[in-house]
């Protein structure tokens, strides 16, 4: 049995928490956690961390050089190239510069607002990824179905259609669940063990009711990330099955080389993003969702420039060719 003090106590305590409900958001700021561990596994993670980014920001800056520079002579729409390369820098910016300052103890507190604005520009990049790689694999399509017509029907019109409505299409579907997300109440606690701010964590630390955001969350998952997969897949399985009527093998060799690229980044993309917000509620573990998320944000940005471009023979030939006109031009006489 409780004594008058505790109960005191107790009731004050709950007092609060319902003015805090009342009046609004109680937490001005979280405290990001990161990856739990020793200082020495921390710097290591830090290490890899600015080596991958390193390398995320080289290679898909690189990536938007020779496409701005050779883009007349890669027969597929360049401008999907040098858009997916733009928005994986800033995909990867505004995750790994914060992460590395939470591992190394310097930058662990985030405000709810830059909290919420984080989400926000995550979660929207992340849907315009999947419009620009729905909106590649068609282009795909007709550059191996319709050769022939495909600098007519893939004019600058409809690829700038295309990118122009990938990035509006990504901000606008996210603009609702960063709405209802901000208007969640937090009446502590303010930990979040992750490095970024994501939509489970805030769903696990809010006191208020978190079923609309949950139910927003699902609905606009369904929308953008099964919709533009499905999208996607059927553009992949419409060329695949062209490419097996080619009667040459050495034709079907050439049309194919660019598939199994395109393919390993829609299948760890879409694999992803199907398991962290394809579902009913937050029932995954928030440390596999923050190993899963991590992997996303981190890994999948540097992915782009080495297998879904580099891979690319007519980018390889492109980048063959710039360098020897380079060493021709400056080589010796």
């Amino acid at each position: 049995m409780q004594s008058p003090t505790e109960a005191f106590l107790s009731f004050q305590t709950d007092l609060n928490t319902r003015e805090d409900m009342a009046n609004g958001t109680s937490v001005e700021e979280f405290i990001l956690l990161g990856f739990p561990g020793t200082w020495h596994f921390r710097v290591s993670l830090v290490v890899v961390f600015a080596l991958t980014y390193s390398l995320t920001v080289t290679g898909n800056t690189s990536i938007i050089a020779l496409v701005w520079i050779r883009g007349t002579s890669i027969p597929q729409c360049p401008s999907f190239l040098c858009n997916l390369s733009f928005l994986e820098i800033w995909y990867a910016t505004g995750v790994v510069p914060k992460a590395i300052g939470v591992m190394l103890g310097t930058s662990q507190s985030i405000s709810f607002s830059v909290c919420i604005l984080q989400l926000f520009s995550l979660l929207s990049l992340g849907s315009t990824e999947c419009f620009l790689l729905s909106a590649m694999a068609y282009d795909c399509y007709l550059a191996i179905c319709y050769p022939l017509r495909y600098s007519s029907l893939m004019n600058s019109v409809l690829s700038a259609w295309l990118v122009l409505s990938s990035w509006l299409g990504g901000f606008l579907a996210i603009s609702p669940l960063a709405f209802l997300t901000a208007r969640l109440t937090f009446c502590g606690p303010d930990v979040i063990s992750h490095s970024i701010c994501d939509i489970d964590s805030c769903l696990a630390l809010s006191c208020s009711d978190t079923w609309p955001v949950e139910l927003a969350t699902f609905l606009i998952s369904v929308i953008v990330v099964v919709a533009t997969c499905v999208v996607t897949l059927v553009s992949y399985i419409c060329t695949i099955s062209s490419i097996l009527r080619i009667q040459s093998a050495h034709g079907r060799k050439k049309a194919f080389s660019t598939c199994p690229a395109h393919l390993s980044v829609v299948t760890i993309w879409y694999g992803s993003a199907i398991f962290l917000y394809v579902k009913p509620s937050t029932q995954n573990s928030l440390d596999l969702n923050k190993l899963v998320n991590t992997f996303n944000t981190v890994v999948t940005p540097l992915l782009n420039p080495f297998i879904s471009t580099l891979r690319n023979t007519e980018v390889k030939q492109a980048l063959r060719r710039f360098f020897q006109e380079k060493w021709n031009f400056k080589g010796p006489h």
